[in-house]
């Protein structure tokens, strides 16, 4: 499949502001939705999916998203749908080709009230994201924030805040998957999974190519 660079992807960091939500469910399927706000591809939602037998499944709603997505993620299917987010005070519902899903998220816990403390300027940068993926992790089991991706690129996390995702609903292909339920095992999209609790987390992204990661 033939990849197409997004704006600038050659030459300079990318970054993504905006929120990823990580849901488990009780057939084993577990899904990531990442809701972009801000991005060199102007707002878009995209979702992955990994099922019970491991298909890792990408859902964007451009080729040119999915194009990138996939050359920084591992997917063995990639599908371009419509994707479609919607926020209704602590109620998220999403709409991606065969999927319809919908929680609802809870209030910050202690480490969620610190990190939306951060200053977001200092969350964006990389140094932050090195700096809560040491040693004394502040983040949950499973969640790395730094590390090297697909293409050789290399992705940093900057974690701007936390909060419990509360219940889940969720349909693939007209099958119901159950109730919510950890996320485990930990999907293989990339270097690093969502935590294993469901959580809402709101991150600055940033993408490095090769040439401009060292």
């Amino acid at each position: 499949m033939s990849r197409t660079r997004g704006p600038r992807a050659g030459r300079s960091r990318l970054r993504f502001d905006g929120w990823i939500a990580g849901v488990g469910t009780s057939s084993g399927t577990r899904v990531v939705v990442g809701h972009w706000q801000r991005s060199p591809f102007g707002p878009f939602s995209d979702v992955m999916i990994e099922r019970a037998d491991g298909e890792r499944l990408l859902l964007a709603p451009t080729r040119r998203t999915a194009d990138f997505v996939s050359g920084t993620y591992s997917f063995d299917t990639v599908r371009v749908v419509p994707v479609e987010v919607s926020v209704a005070d602590d109620t998220w519902t999403v709409t991606a080709g065969p999927l319809e899903l919908g929680f609802t998220v809870g209030r910050r816990g202690p480490l969620g009230v610190l990190l939306a403390a951060v200053p977001g300027a200092l969350a964006a940068r990389p140094a932050w994201a090195a700096l809560t993926n040491g040693p004394a992790r502040l983040l949950p089991t499973h969640v790395r924030t730094r590390g090297r991706t697909g293409a050789r690129r290399r992705e940093w996390y900057g974690v701007r805040d936390m909060r419990p995702v509360g219940a889940v609903s969720a349909v693939f292909g007209g099958v119901d998957l159950g109730a919510m339920a950890p996320v485990e095992p930990p999907v293989r999209f990339g270097f690093g999974s969502v935590p294993r609790k469901p959580t809402l987390t709101r991150v600055t992204t940033t993408v490095a190519p090769a040439s401009a990661s060292r």
